[in-house]
């Protein structure tokens, strides 16, 4: 009886994939800044961003519908072969818990290596997310911090994952060039009458005047959520 095939990774895997989850409404250069600096210094194969269906710490806001998202993503990746959207939170519908979406990637891709992409501010919440440990131990999360700023206190996961884990958190941290945009700014320009060029990609800045976007805020969010998650 002849021995069975080695192992492969699926064509098409990602062998370093990035996880970068957020409301994106709507995406901005800081957002797509993000993806590109990470899949770069990571270095990684590929950036997926997901957009959440129901952000954990925005349940009570209202979020503009998913096909719109989903839309504006699309427009503002433009095709790009390393970055792409997914829908999985969305198809799954709920509250987006990042664990979930870990868990569910790496069943879906089990030779592909994770890499949970997050800016600085969101590390000092990540010990209160759902599941924090089951976070570390699917993916490697990579710190983004701004050029000029202090580094991040990777210590603060030292009681999640062992030192070696540790070791792997803190050599893969990320730092990008200052950025000061948000999403909530953006709509709050465009409820404003005011420009958001330069702010977002034209073909997003185009979509969101052709379809009204934002014109009327009504109760949303006050912040921009850069990892998917708060528990």
């Amino acid at each position: 009886m002849s021995a069975p095939p080695p192992e492969t990774r699926p064509p098409l895997a990602p062998a370093r994939l990035g996880i970068f989850g957020g409301s994106f409404d709507p995406v901005h250069y800081g957002h797509l800044l993000l993806a590109e600096t990470c899949r770069e210094q990571c270095p990684l194969d590929q950036v997926w961003l997901l957009p959440a269906a129901v952000p954990p710490h925005k349940h009570r806001h209202r979020l503009t519908p998913d096909r719109q998202r989903i839309e504006m993503l699309q427009l503002a990746l433009g095709g790009h072969q390393t970055s792409q959207v997914s829908t999985l939170e969305i198809d799954r519908g709920g509250v987006s818990y990042t664990v979930d979406t870990l868990a569910a990637l790496h069943a879906q891709l089990p030779h592909t290596e994770l890499f949970l992409l997050m800016g600085g501010d969101s590390l000092a919440d990540l010990p209160h997310w759902r599941a924090p440990q089951r976070i570390c131990e699917l993916a490697i999360p990579v710190v983004v911090r701004r050029a000029g700023t202090p580094e991040p206190d990777i210590d603060l996961l030292g009681p999640l994952v062992n030192s070696r884990r540790l070791d792997r958190i803190r050599q893969a941290q990320v730092e990008m060039p200052v950025i000061d945009l948000s999403s909530t700014d953006l709509r709050r320009r465009v409820a404003r009458g005011q420009s958001i060029r330069f702010r977002t990609p034209r073909a997003v800045e185009m979509y969101i005047r052709t379809h009204g976007l934002y014109r009327d805020l009504g109760p949303r969010s006050e912040e921009d959520e850069p990892a998917s998650e708060n528990a």
